[in-house]
């Protein structure tokens, strides 16, 4: 009888520690979740947190052609012109072509194809910077167009619109730092990417012209005999009104 209350004795001390462990374990984990924070997880920089990247993307022009028709319009012949223009400027590549088939106006779309390369050759395109090839639009009931593109470098920041974090207290508890949440500053980065026109300039600077040696020397003159170095305009004096302030 004395061995049996001595085991039960023990079961209930073991089954006690053991509640003991749990509760202690429960309590540093409550304490671990309501510890502030203290070291933000992303740059207070927002050139660091949100960089501008380059990368090299698709300049795109849709070409309508109807079923009938088999030429362009006088605006899309504008609007092709403008396309070899920015090519030559802005492109890594050639200029792919894709022409629709198994729709409506694939034969009206294969009779423009020339047209196109006849004017793209007239605006400064080389003929065998050009390629042509076949899609097959997924509904063939669509509009389907003649697709143009060429590939060219892209300046891009974000995605924006990330929230991370809440601002205020939350489930890690309370940031008493006051750091810059994580978006701050990512619509502006965009923006800045977005209006670039020459991406490469976000990089480096573009070269210098050399100076006007000519204007140079005139303006040191005037500095070395102590008169005015700007420059006088002749027609500054049509525009007066009156001489009252003079």
């Amino acid at each position: 009888m004395t061995k049996l209350l001595s085991v039960r004795q023990r079961r209930r001390g073991a089954s006690a520690l053991g509640a003991a462990a749990i509760l202690a374990a429960a309590a540093l984990a409550g304490c671990t979740a309501s510890r502030p924070v203290s070291v933000d997880d992303y740059p207070e920089d927002v050139r660091q947190r949100h960089p501008i990247s380059l990368r090299e993307g698709p300049q795109k022009l849709e070409l309508f052609v109807g079923v009938n028709r088999g030429g362009l319009s006088p605006a899309q012949r504008a609007d092709l012109v403008a396309f070899a223009h920015t090519w030559r400027h802005e492109s890594t590549g050639g200029i792919l072509v894709e022409i629709p088939w198994g729709t409506a106006n694939a034969r009206a779309a294969v009779d423009a194809v020339a047209e196109v390369r006849s004017i793209l050759a007239a605006s400064g395109v080389s003929p065998p910077a050009i390629a042509t090839r076949r899609y097959r639009p997924a509904t063939p009931i669509k509009f389907a167009t003649l697709r143009l593109s060429y590939p060219r470098m892209i300046a891009e920041a974000g995605p924006c619109g990330l929230w991370p974090r809440d601002l205020g207290p939350n489930i890690e508890g309370i940031d008493p730092s006051n750091h810059s949440y994580q978006n701050f500053g990512c619509a502006q980065q965009r923006n800045l990417a977005a209006m670039a026109d020459t991406p490469a300039d976000l990089v480096q600077p573009r070269g210098e012209t050399p100076v006007y040696t000519a204007r140079r020397t005139v303006v040191l003159e005037k500095y070395r005999k102590g008169e005015p170095t700007s420059t006088k305009n002749p027609e500054a004096d049509k525009a007066k009104i009156s001489d009252i302030a003079k």
